[in-house]
Formats: C-alpha cells, structure tokens, sequence
C-alpha cells in the first residue's frame, strides 16, 4: 500500500483511467496542442529495468513554454529549480493510474510570487485525463 502526498504538500495528484503510456501520450498532447514544448519523456520502469531492476509503470514528462517561463526565471531565479513543469504518470500498487504535478499555489509560496503561476496547466492535465462521458 502506499500514500498519496496531498495538496498541503505541494503536490497534486489525479487519478487516470488509463495506462501509464496511454496517459503520458495524452497529456503530451494536450501540452502540444497549447504551444507547450516537451523538454523530455522519461520511462523511469525502462531505465530500472536496464539497471536490473523493476517497478510499476512510471513516466515524466518535462513541459513548458520558454516564452512564459524565461521572465519569470529571471525575475524569481529560485523558480529555475521547479522549470521546466513535470507531470509524473504511475501506476499503484493496485494498478491505478495517477498524475502528479506540483500545485501552482505550491510554486507561488515556495517561490516568493505575487500569483500562482502556470494555472492553465491544471486545467490542461484535467482535460488529459478525463473520457469522454466521465465528469
């Protein structure tokens, strides 16, 4: 069993009905689709299993827009440590999938900002991850 950090920790995570990759290419898309560059798709079960080594599905995926995040680099440097945004796609230990990501609140307080940053990205994972006909 294991336990989910909530959101008092800075981390969000919401829960897909599909699979590790199905969900990473999802979301991969939906970043695409709004002007997001994919810095990088880390298969971190692949990269144990060449170590000899083995874990549930896991993926991370790096994101953003330098257009957007370069000024706010420059004026918070600190926030170079959190960008590009990730998005980590697991699988639990009862086979549920989930999506975690930093909460925009969380980069806010941690990064001294006058306004949560990055809030579409939220809403972008949301729609990702949701099937049609679910709520």
């Amino acid at each position: 069993m294991h336990m989910l950090a909530n959101d008092d920790h800075g981390l969000v995570n919401k829960q897909s009905a599909d699979s590790v990759s199905m969900t990473t290419d999802r979301l991969i898309e939906a970043f695409q689709s709004h002007g997001m560059q994919i810095f990088a798709r880390i298969d971190q079960a692949e990269a144990a299993r060449k170590s000899g080594l083995e874990m549930r599905p896991m993926e991370l995926v790096l994101f953003g827009n330098p257009a957007a995040g370069t000024p706010l680099m420059v004026e918070y440097p600190s926030l170079a440590i959190d960008l590009p945004l990730k998005a980590l796609v697991w699988e639990d230990a009862e086979g549920v999938v989930w999506v975690s990501y930093n909460s925009p609140e969380y980069l806010q307080q941690r990064h001294g900002l006058p306004a949560p940053p990055f809030g579409p990205t939220a809403a972008l994972i949301e729609a990702a991850i949701r099937r049609e006909g679910q709520p």
